[in-house]
């Protein structure tokens, strides 16, 4: 919904949340989550706010919400409603105010760290005792800047200042968040120095209300943590498709000439295309595929990006379509080819009538509403498409794995027999049970994965973690190699036993770089194997229908199954009788267990 991108009306979405809300909840194949508010300030707007946004990602949040000021005591002491209300994700909101003791010019050194130490060890407590009890996630609020500062300039440094007691918290906070898995910090800091520190500690809200920011300020705070979490459950995007004139530099190349393109130290508007390339280049060591889409010839598009003063060059994109297509049947092409969905893709461009019409065609698509080209920065990074919360060595080399799939493809149209190709290609799998190194890949993966998923289901590493340290499953992850290159870890499949001698697929994800290369095949046998060592006699499996996994509506048909159960809206029940000889399916991987 366009309202809910960044930069939105405030005053709009405050007056209109429910009708908002309203239109939302007709979504289909929401993820419902259930969502603990601890609030050190009253929380009811941020909880309206959170939850549109939220459901425009995809997530259908249920909510508890702590009574004013009583996040210390639920955290600590607990109560039955939060025990019962068992949360996936507990968001602790406290500012500044809840900060009881600052120092005072009267304090030593030594006191003055003891403060410090004494107020960071309340919060790890209730960290440390949240995650005992609900082994949930946990999103923590940072501490913003005071809204005065009583030494001026000098507040920064001595440690008598408030704002540099602050910072020397907030350090310690990052300090645990770095060494702690399934713990996040929500930058209030950032959000309330880009809102306007002045305007955020609006004295009026806090004495009349105790909000601890200004209620317009609230959509903004809201919009921030819910990136977090939509990031956990594996809604970012995961490409760019971008235009090139007026987009990635200044002119048109068909009519200017390469030479006379606003791009490079020499003149300011240059200066702002340059830096916007840099920006979007620091994408790639995130993950992110970047791909052209422009109304050009292919060659001038490819004489511009190769201007010497230009940081993006061709090399750097995964597709490049540079022709007179309509720009909608461009992006469905290079979702077709890199085997994602359109809904996957931000598309850049300056030209408003190109980002409408791509809009009206393509459903989920982002299309930010840019404007002059210095403030394209700070709109595609303010939405917050691309929000970090778990990093593997697979997003360093994402892009190196796409263009391995491109040589593969090309490879392939070699060969009349596609097993032969395949037998080519010389796989090796390594297929085992879960392994500590690689729980962020598979809690990352079973989030990405939209097509091959059959059952839908989205896990947070701490989901998989309490997964694997359950004997109840049977839990398998996949890796791939072949002589392009390594694609590390692709496919997993969690298995619950149950009644002694069977076996229910909870999931079965697989990336779609590796799809019709016999990798599930391989996955089969090897659970076969591993059930039947665990006494399983019968395997079953389901597929429960969404608009994106309709590529894997018959794969326990092809697999070997029996399909024993089929309703009204195709939920499909299977079930594969291993109790007797089972006849392995793959014959060209290699497998390492």
């Amino acid at each position: 919904m366009k309202e809910l991108e960044y930069p939105f009306d405030v005053n709009y979405l405050i007056s209109n949340k429910r009708k908002i809300k309203k239109q939302l909840l007709t979504k289909e194949n929401l993820i419902e989550k259930n969502i603990a508010i601890l609030g050190g300030s009253t929380t009811s707007e941020i909880k309206n706010m959170l939850e549109i946004f939220l459901l425009n990602y995809g997530i259908k949040p249920t909510f508890y919400e702590s009574e004013y000021n009583k996040y210390y005591e639920d955290a600590i002491f607990g109560n039955e409603e939060l025990d019962n209300f068992n949360p996936d994700i507990i968001y602790i909101h406290t500012t500044n105010r809840n900060i009881i003791d600052f120092p005072t010019m009267y304090d030593d050194e030594k006191n003055i760290d003891n403060m410090i130490n004494s107020e960071y060890e309340k919060y790890r407590k209730i960290w440390e005792t949240l995650f005992s009890k609900f082994n949930a996630t946990i999103i923590q609020n940072n501490f913003e800047y005071p809204y005065y500062r009583l030494l001026g300039n000098k507040d920064a440094s001595d440690i008598h200042g408030r704002t540099n007691f602050i910072t020397r918290l907030n350090q310690k906070f990052y300090e645990y968040a770095n060494s702690t898995k399934n713990f996040y910090i929500n930058d209030i800091n950032y959000v309330s120095a880009c809102y306007g520190l002045d305007k955020w500690a609006n004295q009026f809200y806090w004495h009349m209300y105790k909000y601890a920011m200004e209620v317009p300020a609230i959509p903004y705070l809201s919009f921030n943590l819910a990136n977090i979490i939509k990031s956990i459950y594996g809604k970012n995007k995961k490409a760019l498709v971008l235009d090139l004139d007026n987009t990635l530099w200044g002119g048109i190349v068909g009519d200017d000439g390469v030479e006379n393109l606003a791009i490079g130290p020499e003149v300011p508007s240059g200066q702002v295309y340059s830096e916007f390339q840099k920006y979007l280049k620091e994408h790639k060591s995130l993950g992110i595929i970047l791909n052209v889409n422009s109304k050009n010839e292919y060659e001038n598009a490819i004489a511009g990006l190769n201007h010497p003063a230009g940081t993006l060059k061709p090399d750097d994109f995964i597709i490049i379509k540079a022709n007179w297509n309509p720009k909608n049947l461009n992006i469905k092409d290079i979702a077709e080819e890199l085997n994602l969905g359109a809904d996957s893709f931000v598309f850049v461009d300056d030209n408003p009538a190109e980002r409408q019409i791509v809009n009206n065609y393509i459903d989920g698509i982002a299309t930010p509403e840019i404007d002059v080209p210095e403030n394209y920065i700070r709109i595609i990074d303010h939405n917050g498409y691309f929000e970090v919360t778990n990093f593997s060595n697979e997003d360093l080399k994402k892009n190196e794995l796409y263009k391995d799939n491109a040589k593969r493809s090309q490879m392939m149209a070699t060969f009349d027999n596609y097993e032969d190709y395949l037998i080519s290609l010389k796989m090796k799998a390594e297929i085992s049970e879960f392994k500590p190194i690689y729980l962020e890949r598979i809690s990352q993966l079973s989030n990405k994965s939209n097509q091959f998923n059959l059952t839908t289901k989205r896990y947070s590493l701490a989901d998989i973690e309490e997964v694997n340290q359950d004997n109840n499953y049977i839990k398998l992850y996949g890796k791939l190699e072949d002589i392009f290159g390594d694609n590390g870890v692709i496919t997993v499949v969690i298995g619950n036993i149950k009644n002694k001698d069977e076996l229910h697929i909870d999931l079965w994800i697989m990336s779609c770089r590796v799809l019709k290369r016999n990798m599930e095949f391989a996955m089969l046998d090897t659970l076969v194997k591993k059930a039947k060592e665990r006494g399983i006699k019968t395997i079953y499996g389901y597929y429960y229908p969404t608009a994106k996994n309709k590529m894997v509506s018959n794969f326990y048909d092809i697999q070997g199954f029996e399909e024993i159960s089929h309703d009204e809206q195709g939920n499909k029940t299977y079930k594969l009788d291993i109790s007797g000889d089972y006849k392995n399916k793959n014959n060209v991987i290699e497998v390492e267990e």
